[in-house]
């Protein structure tokens, strides 16, 4: 059975589509099979950290109420083993059934290893929604004061709805930052009060890539952030890694 790991952050800006991307394509490269989608209704933007955004686009909300089976999820067209559903166009949170909802997911879980779900920005009713299916949740935050305090905020909700499996990526990360602020990452690790799973360098090649209309694999495989994603991604399937700062 597959697992489900949704991404989450407290607010904008942290990085997080761009992780949710490169972590799929990566278990995709090792041969696994991938399910990515996109759950933020009001910007959807996923298909471009993918190198998707060519293709023809179905939303998880057609599979959801039957419109379309498993079999007709868009493949990559680099990676045959990772495929992706884009968010629903003016379709508020609200009005998603979670019992569809839930029973779209149960149904992938047979035919992939990973399902990750790319929540929005906050605590909305996707937010909600998309933690309350997932196995495992991944909190980005940057390293910065306000990241962090609405990472702690984000992780304290997640406890209280009895999610226990929680881990910390801090994204986008600056030596020079770091540095003026007098912050290391055990600090953001000490607030935000979750283990870590991974650390990101910040990288102008995530913005190029998405530009050229391919994923970071694709466009710069030994890049600094797809060196992270690579050893986030072995992480994830219980694979040693040491955490490195390059």
């Amino acid at each position: 059975m597959g697992e489900i790991i949704a991404v989450l952050s407290g607010k904008g800006g942290t990085g997080k589509t761009s992780l949710c991307a490169g972590l799929s394509v990566e278990l995709a490269r090792q041969g696994k099979r991938v399910l990515c989608v996109d759950c933020d209704v009001g910007l959807r933007n996923l298909d471009i950290s993918l190198g998707m955004s060519d293709c023809a686009g179905l939303s998880f909300l057609d599979v959801c109420q039957g419109g379309a089976p498993l079999e007709d999820i868009p493949r990559h067209p680099g990676f045959s083993t990772l495929r992706f559903l884009t968010a629903p166009m003016n379709c508020p949170a609200e009005d998603i059934d979670p019992a569809l909802f839930s029973g779209f997911l149960r149904r992938a879980r047979e035919s992939f290893d990973y399902i990750f779900l790319d929540a929005p920005a906050g605590v909305d009713a996707m937010f909600r929604l998309v933690s309350s299916c997932a196995d495992r949740c991944l909190l980005v935050t940057l390293p910065s004061p306000a990241a962090i305090r609405d990472a702690c905020r984000v992780g304290e909700l997640l406890e209280l709805a009895g999610k226990h499996s929680v881990k910390l990526v801090v994204n986008r990360v600056d030596k020079g930052m770091l540095g003026s602020l007098r912050l290391t990452i055990d600090d953001v690790m000490d607030t935000a009060g979750l283990p870590l799973l991974g650390v990101v360098m910040e990288d102008s090649n995530v913005t190029l890539a998405a530009a050229f209309g391919k994923s970071l694999s694709e466009y710069a495989p030994r890049c600094t952030a797809a060196r992270a994603f690579r050893r986030i991604a072995n992480r994830l399937q219980g694979f040693p890694e040491p955490m490195k700062l390059r």
